[in-house]
This record gives structure tokens, sequence and C-alpha cells, in this order.
């Protein structure tokens, strides 16, 4: 049973209202005869998401747990509009990810491990350009970068070119980079994937943060003790299709999430029944 339409916040009386709404998402890639050759297949055409629907609340983490290849990755660069959905829509915050892709991008911040930082620029000087991009007043630019470099230590590795940077260090540049004009929805592709304990616990003290400022945070990971520790409600994807979706208690019951997880996959792998 999916549970995406049945949240409601716990504060009090009030139900916050649905910022992000994911309609019948569609997306398929097609195959070279080399990535056919690599993955044992003759299937030409992969379909990665398949008519995903979902609802973020404001003010909310929701995840997006799954294996590699459950669509998780594509499904953010949809939302983000980094790439066109085959079919469906999103609606972050009234805006059409397919009709209105530039207010999109104004609302959003994104954020992806596979990110990749130009290595002959600083840190001083990317936050600058993204600020720029983003039309970010200067007098801001300047307090913000002072704040974000501070808070991650960035502040004394300003002027070092990026090839220089330690891998956590250039995660956490990212990072302020992605919200350096204050978005109101911020997209988080694997924030912690492959980073040191250090450098992960800080990321995840921001998103909390981020949380506490009212901020929407979506983000796809498949480490358990993430969606534990951080979301409100999960999506749990599987081959591409949203196999069940709510919070915690309605996914789990009187399971950990772990297990309930493995019910769902091996259900849809045809390898046992809920």
């Amino acid at each position: 049973m999916l549970y995406c339409c049945q949240y409601h916040h716990q504060k009090g009386e009030k139900t916050l209202s649905d910022i992000l709404i994911v309609q019948n998402l569609c997306k398929s890639f097609r195959l070279s005869a080399k990535q056919q050759k690599l993955e044992q297949t003759k299937t030409k055409v992969r379909e990665a998401v398949k008519n995903l629907s979902f609802t973020a609340k404001e003010g909310e983490i929701y995840g997006l747990l799954g294996p590699n290849g459950a669509g998780k990755t594509t499904t953010l660069r949809m939302i983000a509009t980094l790439i066109k959905p085959d079919a469906g829509d999103a609606l972050l915050d009234g805006a059409s990810v397919v009709k209105e892709p530039e207010l999109v991008r104004r609302k959003i911040g994104f954020l992806t491990s596979e990110l990749k930082l130009e290595e002959f620029f600083t840190p001083d000087y990317l936050f600058d350009f993204f600020s720029e991009v983003h039309g970010v007043p200067h007098d801001v630019r300047t307090e913000r970068k002072k704040d974000l470099f501070t808070r991650f230590g960035i502040d004394q590795f300003a002027q070092v070119k990026a090839s220089g940077l330690s891998t956590g260090m250039k995660q956490k540049t990212s990072l302020a980079i992605s919200v350096a004009h204050d978005p109101s929805v911020i997209i988080f592709d694997e924030p912690t994937n492959g980073l040191d304990v250090i450098t992960a616990r800080t990321v995840t003290d921001f998103l909390q943060d981020l949380k506490g400022e009212g901020k929407t945070i979506i983000l796809s990971t498949h480490i358990f003790s993430l969606v534990e520790k951080l979301c409100d409600r999960v999506g749990i994807l599987i081959d591409g299709e949203m196999t069940a979706c709510g919070t915690l208690p309605e996914i789990c019951g009187d399971m950990n999430l772990e297990d309930r997880f493995f019910q769902y996959y091996y259900a849809a792998k045809g390898a046992g029944e809920l």
C-alpha cells in the first residue's frame, strides 16, 4: 500500500502544503551496443523511471531510497531540469519543470556526488561566479560566503585551486556553491557518498539545519541509516517504480527499514511476497 498522499505534519493542527508535485514521470534511455554487451542484455531501451508520482511538503526532508540503477538520479535530474522527461511533469512551487525550467532553476539548489569542480578555479571564485549566475546582490553574497565558508572550514582554502583540495573539501565547496542563492528547495543526490565520517557528519548536520530554516530537501540515497536519521518521509524506488511511500512508521510497521526494504525488493523481483 502506498502512503504518498496521507502525510500530515505533526506540529499542532497545521498541515503543510505540497511544494513539489511529481506527476507520472517517465524516462527511457537507448543502450548502445557496448552497453548491451557489458550488461549482457539484448534490450535496446532501458526504462529508467516508470510513471513515477509523489509529493514533498514544505519544510520536510523527503528521501528516495533504492539500489543503484533504481532511477533515483534520473528522477532528481528531471526535477532539477537537467534532463527532460519523456512523459509526465513535476511542479515545483507551482512551476513546471517541462514548461518553466528557468523558473524552477531559480527556486532550487542541486548537488550531486558526480559534480566536478573546474580544477583551475578556487572556492572563492566559484562561489562568486555561481552567485552572479543566480543574481545574488554583492553585499548578500559576501555575507553568505563568509557564513558558509566559516561553517565548512573552506575559508582556510578559499584561494586554493580545486585541484589542490581534498575530496571532502571539494564536496563541502560544492555544497556551499549549491546553496549560494539561498534556494527554498534543495536537491541532493547521494549527499554523503564517498565521504569520510567527519565530512559526512558535517553534511548531515547542515541538512538538518536547512530543514530548521524551513527549507525543503529532496535527497536520494541507498543508506538506510541516513533515511532513518534525516527523512520525514521516504519513497522506495525499485526498477524505476515507486514501491512504497510514507513515513517510516507507515512503511515499516514493527520492522526496521532495512528488513522492510528487502521485503519490497524481493517481492518486486519475484523472489518472495510481502
